[in-house]
């Protein structure tokens, strides 16, 4: 029998890559999507160094031809998928009387439409099979709008009522879905460079550690269906909010 597989799309260096390797350190296999497969190739082999099973596949989430080739082709030759991670996502900032309608379409496209059409083809699935986790991560911005942010905020807020709408049809049929807001800054090299001083401000996890995020994610997936999560916020010790 095929072991579980937890997909993620949009893995990398920070959350996604951590899920993909939390998970995969309980036995699923690994499946982890994102535009360029090709750069998942150091996580795949720091997933199978540590024992685990890791598959890594091109995919661009905004095609919907290519999110169910994706979804049919690890159903078909890796194994059920068990749970499913979107967390696929971009930015833009302009002011809105100079917003590029191409950025603001983009935004949308990757933070939203993407995640529609992969909780749409792993329902179908999960469905049949009356069981199944499907993990959304969100933002601060999924709650409210900043000056020049209106792409990304409209895809977050979006994305959570996307969460809202599939979990009160789905929960019904044994099946989690989540929405995970991110509030705060995560733990990377992009953050790193870009915001050196809120490390030198925040010492000692004032910033989010992307493993502890996984462990959430993971936890979330363990809840007992008596007491389900539907929305979590996650922020360090040190946020202010």
């Amino acid at each position: 029998m095929a072991d579980p597989v937890c997909l993620v799309i949009g893995a990398g260096v920070a959350t996604g890559g951590s899920v993909a390797k939390r998970f995969a350190r309980e036995g699923f296999t690994a499946c982890m999507a994102r535009r360029q497969g090709d750069k998942l190739a150091e996580l795949v082999e720091e997933i199978e160094a540590a024992g685990g099973k890791a598959v890594a596949y091109s995919c661009d989430a905004t095609l919907e031809e290519e999110v169910v080739d994706l979804v049919d082709k690890i159903e078909r030759d890796v194994g059920p998928i068990e749970v499913a991670c979107y967390n696929a996502a971009v930015g833009a900032a302009f002011s809105i009387t100079e917003f590029p309608a191409d950025k603001y379409e983009r935004v949308w496209r990757i933070n939203t439409f993407g995640a529609f059409l992969m909780g749409r083809e792993v329902s179908k699935r999960m469905v049949e099979r009356e069981r199944g986790t499907i993990l959304f991560t969100g933002a601060t911005s999924a709650w409210r709008g900043k000056a020049g942010m209106a792409a990304f905020a409209g895809s977050k807020h979006a994305l959570r009522a996307l969460a809202q709408s599939m979990a009160r049809e789905l929960q019904p049929q044994n099946i989690h879905v989540a929405h995970i807001v991110i509030d705060g800054p995560i733990d990377t090299p992009l953050i790193r460079s870009r915001m050196p001083q809120v490390f030198e401000e925040r010492p000692d996890d004032g910033v989010l550690n992307p493993d502890d995020i996984a462990e959430h994610y993971y936890d979330l997936h363990r809840q007992r269906r008596s007491a389900w999560t539907q929305e979590s916020e996650l922020r360090p010790w040190k946020e202010t909010w």
